[in-house]
């Protein structure tokens, strides 16, 4: 999709969140909406800052994520003015004002301090304030972040308007350079620190612009489900490789998961069983169906893998019931997506803020919404072989359920996951990674 076709989505995106703040303010109270992009904090005894991260609520509104200082401004039926920040200062380039086609639906006002916003301010009603809580000051911190407003922009949130989709493909089609140069470095033996830059490059992205740390996790690395470092140096025994690293654009997150066996080995059969699971699991993506659902597929669904695979001693249905498929799943199916990775507004049953419960003994699902048409998940099953739970698994009445000889032999490769993601539709599920996949691969 083109930058002018982009654009063309874009007012109707930009008249859904007015309904929606419009709705917002009226039941909560308030007459007006400012929203603050932030700061970058500054580093403890230090001069320079922290990268900057945007206030997601400021770039659901405008596609401007690199401009710390500016405001927006909202009232019913009025134009949203942009205060953009343009400082002068000759440490540090002041930016331009942005020239998208997107810019002729707002009003955008240069801002030389912020002194100067508060003129803007006074024109205004009583105004909720959104913006992070370091910013706000005496009186104005009884304005800022009203829970109650909060919760229904959430709410409202999970459903993406098509622009938020057609930003959220590109995002993937980037995310997918980077996951196609990244198990190329691997194969030609390159260690996690240069498979990092090479995603990195093929995205054409700075680490600061990721939406969140890149995993890349060689061996045994892949059993620890956020893991952080990077190895400078190649294993001596390349055994496999999973990367789970995503990309943004125009604000908007992609969220993707590869996992990738070195040769032929039953770890590798392993990744083609869980693949085909996946995708199974994608297919349950439907309007009108409750996540938790989809999750508890899941846990059959990777029984079987399991069961398949010699790992386990009992049935699928057995290991369900005496929670040993979690010994090897530990967390969620998946979770929102948008703009942030793990988006807001996951377990809101409504927009007064009642809550779905997590299914028990799974507290660690972020969504357990009933899916509507424009709602984006990941959907990410994984199979992982981790010490501490195996350990307990051994200690307590699960132990006689695994084969541990095969644990064993698969242990060396740390674990496995796929991570699509998926749009609900009106009718099949629409997946951005594997059709992301496919267009490259053409």
């Amino acid at each position: 999709m083109t930058e002018a076709e982009l654009d063309r989505l874009y007012p109707e995106h930009l008249a859904t969140l007015m309904r929606r703040a419009d709705a917002a303010l009226a039941a909560t109270g308030f007459e007006a909406l400012e929203i603050r992009a932030g700061t970058p904090p500054l580093r403890f005894l230090d001069d320079q800052d922290y990268p900057f991260k945007v206030n997601p609520h400021f770039k659901a509104w405008v596609p401007l994520e690199d401009h710390p200082g500016c405001v927006l401004l909202y009232t019913p039926g009025r134009t949203p003015t942009i205060l953009f920040h343009q400082p002068e200062d000759y440490w540090y380039a002041s930016p331009p004002l942005p020239e998208g086609g997107w810019t002729r639906q707002v009003e955008l006002v240069p801002l030389r301090s912020q002194a100067d916003a508060d003129a803007y301010r006074r024109r205004l009603g009583r105004t909720a304030v959104i913006a992070p809580p370091e910013s706000a000051a005496g009186t104005e911190a009884e304005r800022l972040n009203p829970a109650a407003l909060l919760t229904r922009l959430h709410y409202e949130r999970a459903v993406k308007t098509p622009y938020e989709i057609a930003c959220m493909r590109r995002a993937t089609e980037i995310g997918v350079r980077g996951h196609l140069a990244a198990v190329e470095a691997f194969r030609a033996g390159a260690c996690e620190f240069a498979i990092h830059h090479r995603y990195l490059e093929a995205c054409g992205q700075r680490e600061e612009e990721m939406p969140y740390n890149c995993i890349v996790a060689h061996n045994e690395h892949a059993a620890t489900l956020h893991y952080q470092r990077l190895d400078r140096i190649a294993p001596r025994q390349r055994r496999s490789l999973l990367i789970d690293a995503g990309a943004q654009f125009r604000g908007y997150a992609a969220d993707i998961t590869r996992s990738h066996a070195a040769e032929s080995s039953a770890y590798a059969d392993l990744v083609d069983a869980l693949d085909q699971a996946q995708r199974s699991l994608c297919g349950e993506v439907r309007a009108g169906r409750d996540f938790r659902d989809i999750h508890r597929l899941a846990h059959r669904a990777i029984g079987e893998v399991l069961r398949e695979a010699g790992v386990l001693r009992i049935s699928v249905d057995d290991a369900i019931e005496r929670a040993v498929t979690t010994v090897f799943f530990p967390h969620g199916i998946g979770h929102l997506l948008g703009l942030q990775v793990h988006d807001v507004g996951g377990v809101l049953a409504d927009a007064d803020g009642h809550e779905n419960e997590r299914p028990p003994g799974h507290p660690y699902l972020r969504l357990t919404r009933r899916l509507e048409p424009g709602v984006v998940v990941t959907v990410e099953p994984g199979i992982y072989f981790i010490d501490s739970l195996l350990a307990a698994a051994r200690r307590d009445q699960r132990g006689d359920a695994i084969d541990w000889e095969r644990v064993d032999a698969l242990r060396p490769y740390g674990g496995a996951r796929i991570e699509d993601n998926v749009v609900t539709t009106s009718a099949a599920p629409v997946n951005l990674t594997r059709e992301s996949f496919a267009s490259a691969a053409a």
